[in-house]
């Protein structure tokens, strides 16, 4: 239902002001600035690729002032593309504005929630879900797995492949038949390649075993409600400051990592774990 700008609440009018002045910004930049001018689809991915990124570390750390102000930097580039997609000729039939992606998410997401804005029924989480992979087929989706984006990180490219099948009905019913095939997959890498250093190795066979291993690793990680992407980058995240507390504990001392012993340094690593670095 559209209502007049003067009957909604006072913080939804300040909210549409201060996209307003964004927009505006973003005119006035692109009008005046040599380098927002210079600026393409092309030059802005690999810096909204970055700020994504940048995000996923603030929210990893619950830095909410960091949230806030990535947020804005990732609606900037949003902003940003509408604004060189509304440049292209009126006459262009893929010419598009930010009223035409606003109006897009909206028409999509009214059509992909039928038990919000229609007649169906979901009372779960995986209806939902089930329901959102059959609306996206008929579509025109080829395929359930069609809409995982080719250039998703490995790790987080399996997670999202496994939930789209689950969402077709391909799945394991119990979660200790997933961990069976971890089990399974360990013990196959564990005979072919737990084998003396002097002995030759198909690296292509290894690889292709230890990437099973893995994907099943991640599919019993989605039976536990964990997510293996975060939960990597959570002891990436925790073994660099419990290696960089070796550098300074160990210079404090006098020594340096690379004259120490493995049993040394292993000494500086748990009184990193002891102080909960």
């Amino acid at each position: 239902m559209k209502k007049n700008f003067d009957e909604l609440p006072s913080s939804r009018q300040e909210q549409l002001m201060a996209f307003d002045r964004l927009l505006t910004i973003m005119d006035e930049l692109r009008e005046q600035c040599p380098w927002d001018r210079k600026q393409t689809m092309d030059t802005l991915r690999h810096l909204t690729i970055e700020e994504t990124y940048e995000l996923s570390d603030a929210i990893l750390e619950k830095d909410l002032p960091e949230i806030k102000k990535e947020l804005g930097d990732i609606l900037l580039h949003i902003v940003f593309y509408a604004k060189i997609g509304s440049e292209a000729d009126e006459q262009d039939p893929l010419r598009f504005d930010i009223k035409d992606v606003l109006n897009g998410i909206c028409e999509k997401l009214i059509a992909r929630h039928p038990h919000i804005y229609g007649d169906a029924v979901a009372k779960d989480e995986e209806t939902v879900k089930q329901n959102w992979e059959k609306l996206k087929l008929k579509e025109g989706n080829k395929s359930v797995l069609s809409g995982v984006p080719a250039s998703l990180p490995a790790l987080v490219k399996a997670m999202r492949i496994q939930e789209k099948a689950r969402g077709a009905g391909f799945d394991w019913d119990e979660k200790h038949q997933v961990w069976d095939k971890v089990e399974e997959e360990l013990t196959e890498f564990k005979e072919h390649f737990n084998i003396e250093a002097t002995a030759m190795v198909n690296q292509e066979e290894a690889e292709g075993e230890f990437g099973d291993l893995l994907f099943s690793l991640v599919n019993y990680s989605r039976f536990v409600n964990i997510n293996p992407e975060t939960a990597l980058e959570r002891t990436n995240k925790k073994f660099i400051r419990r290696f960089q507390f070796m550098e300074e504990a160990s210079k404090a001392d006098g020594k340096t990592l690379h004259d120490m012993t493995l049993a040394e340094m292993d000494d500086y690593w748990n009184q990193a774990k002891a102080q909960g670095v």
